[in-house]
Formats: C-alpha cells, structure tokens, sequence
C-alpha cells in the first residue's frame, strides 16, 4: 500500500515512502508524478526503472498513464510499494446507434428567458444522424457543427498545457426564440440513424418571462457575488453590496440573471413582493473623512448594482439602473482624490472616475446605508525610512488543521511550514516597527471566509496568505520550481510583481511567474492583498531548500525587506 499518513518532520525517511499519489487515486490527466523519499544510499525503482533521487534521496518522476488501471510497483532493498492510478476519460462516450451521449442534452437545468431571446438545445450523437427537438408544438432542427473544441480547466495554465483540443465526437446544435410568455415545458430530442429512431426527454424545462411581471430581488449576502454566467466556472465580477436591487431577466437552474447582465444564486437574494424595476436617480454627492480614508456618499432612490474598474491612478465606480441629475458635487481638498468626474454612458448607466493624487491604490469598500451607496477609498499609510512603525500587517499562514495542502516527498506538510515561515515573517516585521496579525498561530481548522473575513475586520494596510505549491497530475514536479505570486485587484499588482523579483534576485531562486487568480486570499478589496507561493513541495530538491531552517530565516527577511523597500517606492 501507499503511504498516507503524513510526516510532521522534515527529517529525512529512512524507509520508502510514497506521498503521492494516495492509493486507488483517480485522474484525467495523460500523466502523473510520483513523489516520495527514502534514505539516499542505494537505489529506488519504479516498475523496473532506477530514478533520480536528490540528495535527500527524495524523488519525483513522473509516468505516462493509460485509460484504466495503472500499477506502479515501487522498490528500495527489501521494500516494495504498490500503488494503482485509474486514468479516466474526460471526453463524451460517443454511442453508434440512434441514441444520445449521456449527459449531453441541453439545457440540463430549468431555464427562463425574455421573449425574443434565443434558447439554444444541444446533443452529442454519432455522425451522420437526423436530429431535432419538438417543444410546445414546434420542430426545430439540430446541426452538426463542423468544430467543436473542449476548453482545458482554468488550472492547465500553470503547467502551460492550456491549449484546446478538439472533441473527437458530433454536436448537434439549433436554437429558437420564443415570443409569448409562458412556461413551455421540457423538450423532447428526437434522433434518426440507419432507418432507426430514438427519443429521450430533456431534463431541463423552458419558460418565456412575461416583461411586464418580473421579480424584483435584493441581495442578502454580504457580498452577493455576481458572475458572467450561471455556474461557479463563470467568472467573478464586482459583488454586490447587501440591499442591492435588480429585476430577474432570466433563470437558469438556481442562477437568475439580473437587469445589468450579472448572474447571482438565488440563496443570496431575497423576492420583494409588489416591486417594479428599479430605476433611479441621483443628484447631489458629498464626501467625508475618516480614519484614514475618504467616504464619498452616493444618495440613491433605491440601491442599484454597480461594478468597480480601477486603473493606474483612476478609479470608476458604476452604477446601473440610474439617472443623473446632479448639479452638485462636494469633494474637498483631498488627501487622496484629485478630482472626480462623471459622464452619463447610457440613458441608465452612470461612471463616476476618480483621479488620484498617486498612482498606487490602497484598498475601498462599498456598502448601503439605506439607499445611500458609501463608497471608501483608503489613504496611503504613513511611512518613514526604512521603518514599518503604525504599518498594520496581517499574515495567513495557508491551510491547518485537517486541510495538509501540498505534502513533501516525506509526507511533511505545507500546513506546517507555512505556519513556521509567517511566524517568522511576523519576527522580521515586528523589528521593523510594523504590528502584525496572523489569522491562525498554531494547527487549527480555519476556512476561506474566516480567512477573508479577519482581513475585511481588521482592515489591515497589507495583507499576504503564506503557501507553498503544488502542480496538477499532468505537471513536472522535477523540472519545475521557484518563487511564485498571485494578485487579483489591480491595487496588489505592483506588490507582487515587486515582491516576486525582489525575492528571485536576492535570494537567487527560480521564478515560476506572476499570475492574476481569482483566490479567496486574492478577492479582499479593503488592501492590497496577494497571495504567496515560496517553492513547490513537491520539486525533490526545493523541498530541501523549503524546510531548512536557516534558509526559511534568509526567507523571511528577503520577504520583510522587500516589503520595505516595495512601500518606499509606492508612497514617495
């Protein structure tokens, strides 16, 4: 069997230990790494072949994998690891007769749509076919589509493998619009082949909104999150503040569409009963200070979706569903914002840019205040020299308690080191002059919105979640290493790019990149926060470099002093 319990030492094994993969592991990738260790004298094989191994005697190969069962047989001296990964298909069954691939009818959800707007309905079937679908007495024809390409997940990028691939397999695709309301029921999907017919019932039914009778929602969550679509793969867009209004233009599944174009879950709204559209006017704007901020207050009839775009040295606020009429507007002398100015887009779209007097953003909040839209914009802090004195940190220190993260060659967890790693950082901080917070200080459970959460409370002036990296099964865990960031508001940018050379050339460790991800530890708005990946856990030689402790304390001050000399330059 494969080892499975984790190491809590970053001492070297001295018997054979498999890390990964766990036993009976499945995987679509094409191949997969194993990594694990044993004492450096003397040689490991797998299935027959002698691997490399680093100086620790960890290792890390990785092996091309076939649909199926796939055994590894793993040997040092006298000892012998098995091991079985199952690589499955991740492409549609495509069938031969006069049937449907399973699970390729859509829609698979309910759905509901305007009057005039197309619903679309698609098949995987064999080459060749006749098929159409019949709903509400009506025959629509499906084609085949000449190319049909399958998106590889959001993950292939980081292993540079983010290429589409073509479907080896017929879509059929057709659609149509409806144009009286009404609930139009399920479709039924209908093929012919070689003198042969089938017929299966769609499992999502169509309806068509009546314009006039639409629900009007309001968002309950804090931060309802909007997407581009209906589904957790659809991108993120601005939250919308708790006490936004909007009209459901469309529903699909659990998902509704709102006016402006948003998707949200509907778990996060709440049906007002008896409302109309929510239309809006604005008139006169004001702003005040506090600590260490500017609240620029936007009074509203109702309170209105918007979005946020920030830019080097602007940032635009927008609000849909509203109207200028303002005459007024009171912004003083500022300790951050130049000037703002406003422009009526569309008949209900309003921008409101505010140029500022530095380049480099330092965190905004949005909330309602009955119909009134409080937007915050935070100062720069306050820094002297090389000191960190008033500056306010909070550190993450990734994963804990039953969540491991990646694991080393030995089992050693990253749960661990990064927890060891950010109470260093802290040291380093501290001596700088800066107060600093950690969101978990020994081995404790601690989830994602605990962790956001601690950061929208604190308010801190920068925020770092402390990891250490891992690949995807199809990755290269002996080839890749280094030193690697994560951002997703423009203000934590300059931060992480910043940060990240700092630490490859005065360390001298390898760059794994700079990449925009949407993470939990990424989302905070209130200050530029980024997320750190200080090496791969599984690269058998960075592993030797990740848990020593004297590299760990050349770590955390490489970390402190760029920290340092990133704000030197972004508030001169």
């Amino acid at each position: 069997m494969a080892g499975v319990s984790a190491i809590v030492s970053p001492a070297r094994a001295e018997s054979l230990f498999l890390a990964y993969p766990p036993e009976n592991h499945q995987t679509t990738a094409e191949r997969i790494f194993l990594i694990g260790t044993a004492a450096p004298p003397g040689n490991v094989s797998i299935n027959g072949q002698t691997v490399q191994r680093s100086p620790g005697g960890h290792f890390a190969p990785s092996f091309p994998l076939r649909l199926g069962a796939n055994n590894f047989v793993l040997r040092y001296g006298n000892e012998e690891v098995r091991v079985t990964v199952t690589r499955k298909s991740d492409r549609p069954i495509v069938p031969t007769g006069a049937s449907f691939a399973e699970n390729s009818l859509t829609p698979a959800r309910d759905i509901a749509r305007l009057p005039g707007e197309p619903i679309c309905f698609g098949a995987i079937a064999a080459p060749n076919a006749r098929v159409m679908v019949r709903i509400a007495e009506r025959e629509i024809p499906l084609l085949p589509q000449a190319q049909s390409a399958q998106l590889p997940p959001n993950s292939a990028v980081l292993t540079a493998q983010n290429q589409p691939r073509a479907i080896a397999a017929t879509r059929y695709q057709g659609c149509v619009s409806g144009d009286r309301p009404g609930n139009l029921g399920k479709p039924e999907f209908i093929i012919s082949l070689n003198g042969q017919t089938g017929t299966r019932e769609g499992t999502g039914a169509i309806a068509i909104l009546s314009p006039q009778e639409l629900d009007v929602v309001e968002v309950t969550a804090a931060a309802g999150v909007a997407r581009t679509g209906p589904s957790t793969n659809y991108s993120r867009l601005t939250p919308l503040p708790r006490g936004t209004r909007a009209s459901v233009i469309g529903r699909e599944g659990e998902w509704l569409r709102l006016d402006y174009g948003a998707w949200i879950k509907a778990s996060e709204t709440r049906i007002i009963r008896g409302a109309v559209f929510p239309l809006s006017k604005i008139r006169s704007i004001s702003s005040r200070q506090g600590r260490g901020a500017t609240e620029i207050v936007f009074p509203l009839e109702v309170p209105v979706p918007v979005s946020i775009k920030q830019g080097e040295g602007t940032f635009t606020l927008t609000l849909y569903n509203t109207t200028a009429q303002t005459d007024t507007i009171w912004v003083d002398d500022d300790p951050l914002i130049k000037r703002l100015d406003w422009q009526q887009v569309t008949p209900t779209q309003l921008d409101y840019q505010f140029t500022l007097k530095t380049e480099q953003q330092w965190g905004f909040d949005l909330r309602y205040e009955g119909t009134s839209l409080i937007l915050t914009l935070r100062h720069p802090p306050k820094v002297s020299g090389r000191s960190l004195q008033g500056m306010r940190i909070l550190l993450d220190p990734g994963h804990g308690g039953r969540e491991l993260g990646a694991r080393g060659p030995n089992g050693y967890p990253e749960k661990t080191v990064n927890l060891v790693v950010s109470q260093r950082l802290k040291t380093e901080l501290e001596r700088r002059g800066a107060t600093v917070y950690l969101t978990r200080e020994s081995d404790i459970d601690l989830g994602l919105r605990e962790r956001m959460d601690a950061i929208a409370t604190l308010k801190p002036d920068l925020a770092f979640s402390i990891h250490y990296n891992a690949l995807p099964d199809s990755g290269d865990a002996i080839n890749t290493a280094g030193i690697g960031m994560f951002w997703y508001h423009p203000q934590a940018h300059a931060l992480a790019i910043f940060l990240h050379n700092y630490l490859v050339e005065n360390l001298d460790r390898p760059s794994y990149g700079v990449f925009w991800n949407n993470l939990a530890l990424t989302r905070p708005h209130v200050a530029p926060t980024i997320l750190l990946e200080l090496g791969f856990m599984i690269n058998p030689t960075e592993f030797e470099w990740i848990v020593d402790g004297k590299e760990q304390e050349k770590l955390a001050r490489a970390i402190a002093d760029g920290i340092v000399a990133w704000l030197q330059k972004a508030t001169q």
